[in-house]
């Protein structure tokens, strides 16, 4: 399991897809909905458990929740902090 303060993969949580922390909703479920071109305000609306704070914060969080766990060194020391 990875948790951050955006992001956790759980296998409990959306079968361990990335999901924003705090919520049951995966990442990718912001990407569908951007990707078909619907308005963020219709995400925030239908998942209101998600922070607009915590979209603005995904582009650069993501990547480094992403990272296979050997490659993870610097972010495992900040979360554990």
């Amino acid at each position: 399991m990875l948790r951050t303060d955006l992001i956790i993969i759980n296998p409990e949580i959306a079968d361990s897809t990335p999901a924003f922390t705090g919520t049951w909703v995966s990442i990718s479920r912001l990407v569908s909905y951007l990707g078909a071109s619907h308005p963020l305000i219709e995400f925030l609306l239908d998942y209101p458990t998600v922070e607009k704070g915590q979209i603005k914060r995904v582009p650069n969080a993501a990547p480094a929740a992403l990272l296979p766990i050997h490659l993870r060194v610097e972010l495992a020391h900040e979360i554990a902090a």
